[in-house]
C-alpha cells in the first residue's frame, strides 16, 4: 500500500494553493484530477477501490486550507496500530511536508471517509518524540517503504494520528435542541481534556531536569486550537441565525441578546487562551492554568444559560429543518 499512498500524496501537493473561491455558496471539497477518480470509486464502493490501490487500507482526508481557508480531500493509506488510525505524511520522499500536514496544523478538525461508510470529524494529532518513533516503527514493519522514503529526506516524516471526535454519533440528533446539546457536550468534553493533559504535560515539565518534556505539546496545542476555532465558529454562526430566532419567538429577545454580549466576553477569553498557546513549553504554569479556568467557569456559565433560554424553544424545531423552511 505504500506505492500507492505515496503516488496519491506526490500527486497531490497542492490543496492549499488556492487560486481563490467562489463568492457566495462555499465551494466543494477540492480534489486533484489525479485524484478525482479514485475518491469517486472510493464513495461508490464503500471505500474499496481497485487498480494500483486495490487491497491497500484507503481513506479520504478533508482538511482546511492553512491559508486559503479552502476544503480539500486527499485519498491516504491508513495503518491501524493498537485500534488508533495513523497517517503518514511522506509526500513520495518528497523533501517538503505534504499540505494536507501544514493544513491540520492550522486546522485541526478533519473529516475523515474510511471503508464501510464509515464517515466521521476528528482532531489530528500529530506523533512526538518516543510515542511517534515506537509507532513509526511499527508502521514500517508492517509497510518498510515508509522506511525507504525515511532514509532519503532529512525531515522526520509526520506520523498523525486521527482521534475520531468524542461525541461521534452519541447523540440522535431529532430537532434544534438535541442539536445544540451535541456541540455544547463536544465543547465540555475539549475543555475538560485540555486541562487535564495541561496538567499532566506542565508537571512533567517542571519536574525535567533538562529540556522540557515532548509528548503532550501537539497534543495539547492541537486540542486546544480544535476547542478554540468550534467556540469561534459555534458563536459566530448563533450571532447570525439569533436575531432570525428573536423575529419568530419575541419572547427569546432578551436572553438572545444577553448571550449575544456574552459571545465577545467568551471569544476575549479564547484570544487569550490562543495566545498562551502560542509556545505552551515556555508558558507560565499558574497564568495558563487560572486562564483556561476562568475561560471554563464564564463558558459553563454561558451554556448553561443558554440551554436554559433556548432548549425549549428548539425542542419544538425539528433537525434537520424541512426543506423550504
Amino acid at each position: 500500500m505504500t506505492e500507492n499512498n505515496t503516488k496519491n500524496q506526490n500527486q497531490n501537493q497542492g490543496p492549499d494553493q488556492d487560486q481563490g473561491q467562489d463568492q457566495g455558496q462555499r465551494p466543494a471539497p477540492k480534489i486533484s484530477p489525479w485524484n478525482e477518480p479514485v475518491v469517486a470509486e472510493f464513495r461508490a464502493n464503500h471505500g474499496r477501490v481497485g487498480g494500483m490501490f486495490e487491497g491497500g487500507d484507503l481513506l479520504l482526508l478533508t482538511t482546511t486550507g492553512a491559508r486559503s481557508g479552502r476544503e480539500s480531500t486527499n485519498p491516504l493509506g491508513f495503518v491501524r496500530v493498537d485500534g488508533r488510525v495513523y497517517v503518514v505524511g511522506s509526500a513520495g520522499g518528497s523533501p517538503r511536508h505534504p499540505d494536507w500536514y501544514r493544513n491540520l496544523l492550522a486546522h485541526p478538525l478533519v473529516a475523515v471517509e474510511m471503508p464501510d461508510d464509515d464517515t466521521h470529524e476528528a482532531i489530528a494529532v500529530p506523533l512526538e518524540g518516543e510515542q511517534r518513533d515506537r509507532v513509526f516503527a511499527e508502521i514500517v514493519r508492517r509497510e518498510p517503504g515508509f522506511g525507504d522514503y525515511q532514509d532519503q529526506v532529512e525531515r522526520r516524516l509526520p506520523v498523525v494520528e486521527l482521534q475520531r471526535s468524542e461525541t461521534d454519533g452519541a447523540t440522535q440528533v431529532r430537532n434544534l435542541a438535541d442539536k445544540l446539546f451535541q456541540i455544547h457536550t463536544w465543547l465540555r468534553g475539549q475543555l475538560t481534556r485540555v486541562r487535564r493533559e495541561a496538567e499532566l504535560y506542565l508537571a512533567e515539565r517542571q519536574g525535567a531536569e533538562t529540556a522540557p518534556p515532548l509528548g503532550l505539546s501537539l497534543q495539547i496545542r492541537q486540542h486546544c486550537v480544535a476547542f478554540c476555532e468550534s467556540l469561534h465558529f459555534h458563536h459566530t454562526s448563533e450571532d447570525t441565525v439569533f436575531p432570525r430566532l428573536a423575529e419568530g419567538f419575541p419572547h427569546l429577545r432578551e436572553p438572545i441578546d444577553r448571550l449575544i454580549e456574552e459571545h465577545r466576553v467568551v471569544d476575549r477569553l479564547r484570544g487569550e487562551l490562543e495566545t498562551l498557546l502560542t509556545d505552551l513549553r515556555t508558558a507560565d504554569p499558574a497564568r495558563f492554568l487560572a486562564d483556561l479556568d476562568r475561560l471554563t467557569e464564564e463558558l459553563q456559565a454561558h451554556l448553561a444559560f443558554e440551554e436554559e433560554s433556548l432548549i425549549p424553544t428548539l425542542s419544538e424545531i425539528p433537525f434537520p429543518p424541512p426543506t423550504g423552511a
